[in-house]
């Protein structure tokens, strides 16, 4: 069994639970992995690779993302969401739209990010969280992320939804905590759904409790490993030439002489993925095989 699975995860389940029962549902046998972490309370898609999906993750880590997330207005937490203890709590002014777009306004674009204390990034070969929990004061290091768009919505007097599109590394908890700073009466993310990754998309997105509830229908559920890199040059191999790639022999292919880039898919005679290439001169290299001929 090899592919990716759109899952709509629910809240109160880490990432690497949901992983779990997926993997019970498939088997030991076979590989599973998960593309793009989400926190406990969050919601939404969550791309699942099983068998040789999983060597094809990383292809996943530059992929847009998008969120829809409600900010809470007038309090801190320490998680900067609502898994954290409160630190502070304001009033919230009656803040105009003039000031509310001022808030927003300088976290679109190119900009450097602090990520939250409660991370699972590495700083010091540690992860923030871990550092966090046994007491040490660390300041997380900012760093550059994309934040393609931010659209808000008023919802009430301390409440803003807001919609995301962003590049990897974007911490949406960091959004809300800036966007509270900058209104001076500090803020959290009271609730986030993720709406795609790249190219899967919550409309699509099945209920982890649907497939526990029919196991024996997965593979309806199920997109070929090929579907996370829609747009690379692709040829099908004939038997001799998919066993050499098998093998991770250079080959010749005139059919992809013409074609930009230096990463194809290369796919055995029954169509199925066998292998990323890369350009050496006028030869491929396989970079990664995936199956076994």
């Amino acid at each position: 069994m090899h592919g990716f699975i759109n899952i709509n995860k629910p809240g109160g389940l880490t990432s690497h639970d949901v992983v779990a029962q997926v993997r019970r549902l498939v088997g030991r046998g076979v590989k599973v992995g998960h593309a793009g972490t989400l926190d406990p309370v969050a919601v939404g898609v969550l791309p699942m690779a099983l068998g040789s999906a999983t060597r094809l993750i990383e292809y996943l880590a530059a992929a847009r993302k998008g969120y829809r997330g409600l900010v809470r207005l007038g309090s801190t937490t320490a998680t900067d969401d609502t898994e954290g203890d409160v630190l502070e709590t304001r009033p919230v002014p009656a803040f105009s739209d003039e000031q509310l777009e001022a808030a927003v306004a300088p976290l679109r674009g190119e900009i450097m990010q602090t990520p939250p204390r409660y991370a699972a990034l590495r700083q010091g070969g540690r992860r923030l969280y871990v550092l966090a929990r046994s007491g040490q004061t660390v300041e997380p290091i900012p760093r550059p992320v994309l934040v393609e768009q931010i659209t808000w919505q008023r919802q009430s007097a301390d409440l803003l939804a807001i919609e995301v599109t962003c590049g990897k590394g974007t911490y949406i908890r960091s959004i809300a905590r800036d966007i509270g700073v900058a209104l001076g009466c500090g803020a959290h993310l009271a609730g986030l759904t993720r709406t795609f990754v790249t190219p899967f998309y919550l409309e699509e997105a099945v209920d982890l409790t649907t497939l526990q509830a029919h196991p024996e229908r997965l593979d309806e559920h199920l997109s070929p490993p090929e579907f996370v890199l829609p747009d690379w040059p692709a040829v099908r191999l004939d038997p001799e030439m998919a066993r050499r790639v098998a093998h991770g022999m250079t080959v010749s292919l005139p059919d992809l002489s013409d074609q930009v880039g230096d990463q194809a898919r290369a796919h055995a005679p029954d169509g199925s993925l066998l292998a990323i290439l890369r350009r050496n001169g006028t030869y491929w290299q396989p970079e990664k095989v995936l199956v076994s001929l």
